[in-house]
């Protein structure tokens, strides 16, 4: 999830999360959108593996993983979680893995293209990337990438808001613990 746009970049469903399979994910949204500065994470074990550390040492990608028991420190990616909880896995009866793909898949869409949300100006997630794009260019955008994960998030704009160490961070999502 980028806490800049809110747009959900990618929105994992599986049984279970290996870090080759996070970075792979990644590696799709950086060839997308562009290398981030930095990358905000929990502590889980595909976050904090080898193969993880040394894909973010490879990239010169910031690794930042909050404090443990501070979910506030992932505030944008937390509100995220809770709102596709409450409006999407709580309300639907998967009958299996493809069928829960197919719904949250379905959701993602309708969170990224056809919901405004008010801290964007009412514009959806879609619209205020594209305009923010418009603004200041791809190439712009691309150089001052940075990413927050959520068990993974990407924000590209310059004028998203820093974190106390002047890094815009955010989480790609991951979901179904």
């Amino acid at each position: 999830m980028d806490a800049y746009t809110r747009e959900c970049l990618a929105l994992e469903v599986d049984t279970s999360f290996a870090s080759r399979r996070v970075t792979r994910v990644l590696d799709t949204i950086v060839a997308e959108r562009g290398q981030p500065l930095a990358i905000r994470c929990d502590n889980g074990p595909e976050l904090t593996s080898r193969h993880f550390l040394a894909w973010c040492v490879e990239r010169q990608i910031e690794l930042v993983h909050i404090q443990p028991g501070k979910p506030t420190q992932n505030a944008h990616v937390e509100s995220f979680h809770g709102r596709l909880r409450e409006e999407c896995l709580n309300l639907s009866w998967f009958q299996n893995l493809f069928d829960a793909k197919r719904k949250i898949a379905r959701w993602r869409t309708e969170y990224n293209e056809e919901r405004p949300h008010s801290s964007l100006g009412y514009l959806t997630p879609n619209e205020y990337a594209a305009r923010e794009t418009m603004s200041y260019g791809k190439d712009a955008c691309q150089k001052t990438a940075s990413l927050e994960n959520a068990k993974p998030c990407v924000s590209h704009f310059p004028t998203a808001p820093a974190t106390a160490t002047g890094v815009e961070i955010e989480k790609l999502c991951r979901t179904i613990s």
